[in-house]
């Protein structure tokens, strides 16, 4: 058995190490077999084996744990057809956690119809805890979307895990567009804050594109309207 294997079996067997309370928890599930017609888009390896599924596993784990407890800050610019101005949505990350970090480990995994399905569990540090619980204070609301990204391409992303990360950045827009929609009365130009993710998303084909499904965690710091341009 190869070492990223192993590693990831190690995983399976270490003992509680914070309250349950403490604990990060979320499904990932990878594709072992490409989807028809959009594969020829991907570059990534398919059938993928045993070391590249369980690799795939921790990085999109480590990816959303750092989402939930670091979040993004971003920077949204509404736009208006009328006005020609075209619609921007920025996000820049406030964390991550690295690969081989020891906290973050699987407690059951199975391959089941050329997918592997991997329930993994991450136990914050103490600061790691303190910067949840702010995301849980405050001007912060909830908030849940779907977006969309474009399949890759010549001119799209060609990995797969870069495909969903687009559509998640997508929800993530859609979401802070929709709680604006219900709090200001009129469109404002420009809005800035912080959003962080409150579970791990799903992902699902859809009309040709990817789709993913996320709640937030939104606290939007400033808005500024038309009026003071």
């Amino acid at each position: 058995m190869n070492r990223t294997a192993l590693a990831f079996l190690a995983f399976l067997l270490l003992p509680a190490l914070a309250p349950a309370q403490d604990v990060l928890r979320g499904e990932v599930r990878v594709e072992l077999e490409p989807i028809p017609f959009f594969s020829v888009y991907v570059e990534d390896r398919f059938p993928l084996d045993t070391e590249a599924a369980y690799r795939l596993a921790l990085r999109k784990a480590a990816l959303f744990f750092s989402a939930q407890i670091y979040g993004w800050s971003f920077h949204y610019d509404i736009g208006e057809r009328a006005r020609g101005i075209a619609e921007e949505f920025e996000l820049t990350p406030l964390g991550e956690i690295h690969w081989g970090d020891p906290r973050l480990f699987v407690t059951h995994a199975r391959f089941e119809n050329h997918v592997l399905s991997a329930w993994m569990d991450y136990r914050p540090s103490e600061i790691q805890r303190h910067r949840l619980q702010m995301w849980r204070m405050g001007r912060v609301r909830s908030a849940q979307a779907t977006g969309h990204g474009p399949m890759g391409g010549p001119e799209g992303p060609s990995e797969w895990l870069d495909i969903k990360m687009i559509a998640l950045e997508d929800a993530a827009r859609a979401a802070v567009r929709a709680m604006l929609q219900g709090s200001e009365r009129n469109r404002p130009k420009q809005a800035t804050g912080f959003i962080s993710l409150q579970a791990f998303p799903s992902f699902r084909m859809e009309s040709g594109q990817m789709a993913a499904r996320a709640r937030f965690r939104v606290e939007v710091r400033e808005i500024i309207p038309f009026a003071v341009h």
